[in-house]
């Protein structure tokens, strides 16, 4: 096994490199192709979500593997590799293994103990089964990844610990209050329609608010999930579908918004916002010969520009548009909004209107930190420890299996020879006499073999036990082709690899 791991998260990275680096679906159907199409991977897998980008591989050379995957993940993120490259973290084999072990049971999410993490590695295991970069070793690890995770979630208590980031931005947006007591009776507008924005607006339901208006850029997905919520007996909401180009009206409308969607531009400007409120918003200034080339007009966008620009972003800073707005949000909220998207769908700027209060990725991971760790934390760690030693064991136990097939093969070519030659020299034996020595001889063989056999899979369970494939294969003289043909039988079952 060679199993290696290279990627960012909200652990190693500020969000705002996460959300540059964010891959849309295509562009990671892109980044497998291209990973497999280049040496040294064999296998690939990545797992994105709105915290963290990994790319999972089997390569033969490990310094080769992640300067070719640290490369890739820079090419198709869009961030220089100079840049990203601080950001990036390494596993290998058991530590590889360990980690996504990890990440599937919310050891490792922004909000500990989380359960979406699950559906996010189902996803990207059926993503590499639908594209064919996942191999053996990447279906078995996602799989058993799975029912790790569900094993830690069946087992102890960290749920208690974990909630969806959807739950800890209520949170947040409630400001310390009981979130149904708080989304009572309120109006809420969800944009998008995927998982995330599916999860935000059952929870809102069950949350008690009084209405919910789905908005998305593909209407028939948006009545569906509509028709899921009116299925939702018991919650009392009111939920309706419109087109996004209804978004501004229904702002004006709206307490709260939650928005993810896989837009890569802004889906809520502050003008916007400020408009649904009535406010007034003063951007039209700009600075006297302002170079060609226009900065972005989002402020948090412009500063991340103005911070990896050229020598000329000096000169270019003073282009940007200028908008009146408080350093943060005052009086009373008349809105609250919940940017869950990565990259960000809401202008940061929206946050600092009067009476407008913002949540999203950044600020949850500000507030996750100091959360507090549930004692079942311990119990999972225990169990992933657990897990990661027995599916080592397992894949060193694997990695030995085709030579034992070829050497029982082997073993029943023989014995096949030597029956056929004795009934050469003995043709006057009748079938009962043929069938007890073929059986005789048959069950000294694998007597001898037996014992061997099982010893030398214990061994190659262990730690360092790889060699035993290679011993068992001279000491025989096994032919490598013939090995090389089981392991290919192996991988080929159309039973293999499915979730």
């Amino acid at each position: 096994m060679s199993l290696l791991v290279v990627g960012l998260s909200h652990r190693s990275a500020p969000v705002s490199v996460l959300e540059r680096a964010s891959l849309a679906a295509g562009t990671q159907t892109e980044l497998l192709r291209d990973t497999l199409a280049a040496e040294p991977a064999v296998e690939a897998a990545v797992l994105a979500t709105c915290n963290r980008i990994e790319l999972y591989a089997d390569v033969d050379k490990f310094h080769a593997g992640v300067a070719e995957l640290s490369m890739q993940l820079a090419r198709h993120s869009g961030v220089g590799l100079d840049e990203l490259t601080p950001y990036l973290y390494v596993h290998y084999e058991d530590r590889a293994v360990h980690h996504l072990f990890s990440v599937a049971c919310g050891l490792d999410s922004m909000v500990v103990g989380e359960g979406q993490i699950l559906g996010q590695i189902k996803d990207a295991l059926a993503l590499g089964q639908e594209l064919h970069t996942a191999g053996r070793l990447l279906n078995d690890l996602f799989q058993q990844a799975l029912r790790v995770g569900k094993r830690a979630h069946s087992e102890t208590g960290i749920d208690r610990a974990g909630q969806s980031l959807v739950t800890f931005g209520l949170e947040q947006l409630a400001e310390g209050r009981d979130p149904g007591v708080w989304a009572k009776g309120k109006r809420a507008l969800v944009i998008g329609a995927g998982s995330m924005s599916s999860l935000a607006a059952a929870t809102l339901a069950r949350t008690g608010v009084a209405e919910i208006v789905v908005a998305n850029r593909t209407r028939a997905r948006a009545d569906r999930l509509v028709e899921i919520l009116g299925q939702a007996g018991g919650t009392g909401v009111v939920a309706r579908a419109v087109e996004m180009a209804a978004v501004a009206d229904e702002l004006t409308r709206a307490d709260v918004v939650v928005s993810c969607t896989g837009a890569t531009g802004l889906v809520l400007s502050a003008e916007a916002v400020a408009g649904a409120l009535g406010l007034d918003f003063d951007s039209a200034e700009e600075a006297p010969d302002a170079p060609s080339a226009a900065p972005p007009a989002d402020l948090d966008q412009h500063a991340a520009w103005v911070e990896n620009g050229s020598a000329t972003a000096t000169a270019q800073a003073q282009a940007v548009r200028r908008v009146t707005l408080p350093a943060q949000s005052t009086g009373p909220v008349r809105l609250a909004l919940l940017d869950l998207a990565m990259p960000r769908d809401i202008d940061g700027g929206a946050g600092r209107l009067d009476g407008v209060r913002l949540v999203d990725i950044e600020s949850l991971a500000e507030a996750s930190a100091d959360a507090p760790m549930a004692a079942d934390v311990d119990q999972v760690r225990t169990i992933v420890a657990d897990e990661v030693a027995a599916f080592g064991a397992a894949q060193r136990a694997a990695h030995i299996t085709p030579t034992v097939v070829a050497l029982r093969t082997m073993a029943a070519g023989v014995v096949a020879g030597e029956i056929a030659r004795l009934d050469g020299r003995l043709p006057d034996l009748d079938e009962k006499q043929r069938a007890e020595i073929s059986q005789t001889v048959r069950r000294v063989v694998d007597k001898l073999l037996h014992a061997p056999t099982v010893r030398v899979k214990q061994l190659a369970s262990e730690p360092g036990g790889a060699g035993y494939a290679d011993a068992l294969r001279e000491l025989f003289d096994l032919d490598p082709q013939t090995v090389a043909a089981v392991s290919r039988a192996d991988l080929n079952d159309p039973n293999r690899g499915r979730s």
